[in-house]
Parts: structure tokens; sequence; C-alpha cells
């Protein structure tokens, strides 16, 4: 069997790289720029007020002048107005263009008005105070975004203001979950005492729309023909498959095979892992990549988020996040020799310490236990006993 670590290589090995797209930047969000971005113009592009007041020139304050005839009123976005004597001042408002007379912004705070005039309350007056300066944050032709960057409404933000209307962001891959077996029915549907309703396929769905990626849905019924046919069609429509179920030792776990017969090359089959022991990895000629999870839901979860939004994030170029560490609260004990996945609860103590409470379950079947939980706590294979105070690796259901 393929070790944790070994698995892992081992996908990240065969990332991809699927091109790039522009697309309005409005629409960006979660995606991965694909180009360098530059300042159009200094940032802010104008000595720029930042506290609603007056704006007086210092030399005022330095002569001992402490009321100052209010010459006119300006708004953000008006054309600035200059004062012609220390005495005068202009009342002015968060982000307008400093004029060219003035240096110095005192707050409505510090002030009292009255019949056109404004007369300081406090003594302690700086030059330059409650100004945003021209240029301070960035300079026309400044690199301000740069290839490989996760868009956030922060990086939006900053497109916007530069005026990068479209984006050039990387492209995602085309991706189709598949679920197999006769004993799974629609979510709408009644099952029979035998059956239940398919969920893993909507779980993981779920999990690419957190990711930005819009992936198609396929079921396909237990049949080696029909199989064969549906996988062989994704493999000419899509860049990623990912299978839930059919791929362990069972008498009508056909997956295996036909992804041999397709020519799907197998990377490994089998993990030194629980949940999650018969995952499966391959690639086709073509370079589209398949990961057959195991059918059982906290499995198939785990593998998504341990394997899939790994080797997702290396195909777009983004960085690999600093692993998330926590304390275990208590001791636990696991005896097969297998890099084990705790579900746990997450809180933090009174010293700051993330800490990981065991949540126990009924196996990797157990769903409605997954719903409880907020990571799963990789304990590793060299360990049977596990004690409180620990610290170990924990990958969180919410991917942040």
């Amino acid at each position: 069997m393929t070790t944790v670590t070994e698995a892992e290589k081992l996908i990240l090995t065969n990332a991809g790289d699927f091109g790039a797209e522009i697309i309005p930047f409005e629409r960006s969000l979660g995606r991965v720029l694909a180009e360098n971005i530059k300042a159009d113009r200094d940032l802010p592009p104008f000595n720029r007020v930042s506290m609603d007041g007056i704006a007086i020139s210092y030399r005022a304050i330095e002569n001992g002048i402490t009321t100052f005839l209010i010459k006119a009123t300006q708004a953000a976005g008006d054309i600035p107005v200059d004062i012609n004597t220390p005495y005068e001042c202009i009342e002015i408002m968060t982000g307008a263009a400093l004029p060219a007379s003035a240096d110095t912004v005192i707050r409505y705070e510090d002030l009292e008005i009255k019949d056109g005039k404004a007369t300081l309350l406090v003594s302690n007056i700086k030059k330059g105070q409650n100004l945003h300066f021209k240029g301070a944050d960035k300079k026309q032709g400044n690199l301000i975004l740069t290839s490989g960057q996760l868009i956030t409404p922060a990086v939006i933000s900053l497109a916007a203001s530069v005026g990068e209307a479209e984006l050039r962001v990387k492209r995602n891959p085309k991706v189709v979950i598949l679920s197999s077996g006769d004993e799974l029915v629609e979510v709408a549907a009644t099952p029979s005492p035998y059956q239940i309703r398919r969920s893993n396929s909507y779980m993981v769905q779920a999990v690419l729309t957190q990711q930005g990626l819009d992936a198609d849905i396929l079921h396909i019924p237990d049949d080696p023909g029909i199989i064969k046919e549906r996988i062989q069609q994704c493999l000419k429509t899509y860049d990623v498959l990912l299978l839930s179920g059919g791929i362990s030792m069972g008498k009508f776990d056909h997956i295996p095979q036909a992804l041999k017969e397709l020519e799907v090359k197998q990377v490994f089959h089998k993990v030194e892992q629980r949940p999650g022991k018969p995952f499966w990895f391959g690639k086709h000629s073509n370079g589209v990549v398949v990961f057959a999870f195991p059918g059982n839901p906290v499995a198939t979860f785990m593998c998504v988020q341990r394997y899939f939004i790994p080797w997702l994030n290396a195909s777009q170029g983004i960085l690999p996040k600093r692993p998330a560490y926590a304390v275990l609260d208590t001791d636990f004990t696991f005896q097969p020799q297998l890099q084990y996945f705790l579900q746990v609860k997450l809180s933090f103590n009174q010293q700051g310490q993330l800490l990981a409470t065991p949540v126990k379950g009924n196996g990797s079947g157990d769903f409605a236990n997954l719903a409880g939980t907020d990571a799963f706590m990789e304990l590793p294979l060299a360990k049977n006993e596990f004690k409180k105070g620990e610290v170990y690796r924990v990958w969180n259901h919410r991917f942040s």
C-alpha cells in the first residue's frame, strides 16, 4: 500500500495547467490571477483628506492663529478651493482633495464652528495631520497585484481602483462527479428499505463550489458495459473525474477494471489510512486525472479535503497554506497500523491554543456524525496511542 505522504506527493506531481481566460472583474472572486497588474496612477491619486473638518496652512499655527474664517465648503469630488491668507480655512470632507494652499486638516471634534468661523479647541496640532498623501500607497507603474494571487474581495477592490474591468485568471478544470451503485436513488425519490438516497455527489459538489468550481454530476448503474461507456465519454469531455464508490474488492466494484481497459494508468490503489483505504488515483494519456474515492461518505469527504483540494491549488499555482495544528484534548487509542484521520471539534482555551476534541462516530459511513465535527486530525502511522496535550495537524472542514 501507499503511505499518505507518498500518495500526496504522487498526486501533486500530476498537477496540471488548464490555461487562462478573461472574465469581468466582478465575477472573479475566488479565482486565481493570471497576470501582473500595475497602478495606472499614484495611489492615492491626490493628497486625500482622511477626516471631516477644516483645511488650513500650518503657518497659521506657527503664527499663533486659533480662529479661522471659513471661505468655502468642499466635498469629496469637488475641485479644490484655495485659501488666500493664513486666517482662512476650507471646511472639507473626508475623501476630498486637499487644496494646494493648505497642508493640515483639523477634525470637527477639535473645533467650535460658529458664525462662519472655526475656533481651535486643542493645541496639539501637527503639520500634515489627517491626510493621506499622494502616492503614499503605490506610485504610478508600481506592481500592485501578481500572477498566481488568489482573488479576494480586497483584490477586487484594488483591481477596480486601477480601472481593470476585466481580469485574466487561471482557467478552472472541467470536473465531473461520478457515483455508482444500484442501491442509490435520487434525492427526491422514496427509497426502498434496502436503498439510500444519493448524497456523496452533492457533498463533493458543495466542496467544489466553495473552491469556485462548477462541477457536473453523473450517476452510473452497476453495469460493467455502461460504466466503461460513461467513463470513456467523460475522459473525452472533462479534465478531472471524481468518482465515489465502486473501487473496493466487492463483486460489483467494476470501476478499477473499467479504468484499466480505458488505459487510465493507475498511479496508486489503496492508501495506509482510515478512512479511505481503497482510494485509487490515476491519469489518462490525454492528461485527464482520475480520483476514485471510497463510497463511504466520511472517506469521500476526507479524501477530497486531504488530496483533491491540494491538487487543485497546485494546478492553479496557489502556494500551499501554512499547515494548521491543534492540541489533542483527550487521550485517544487507534489500533490498526494505519494513518488515522480523527474527527474532532475545535475550540480555543484561555491560553489561545487550538484544541481538538475527538467526536465518537460509527465509522466511515456515519455522515450524520460528520455534520457535527469541524476538522480531521491527522494522526501518524507510527503510533497507536495518542496522549492529551500532543500536537497534530488538522484539516478544517471549512478549508480555511
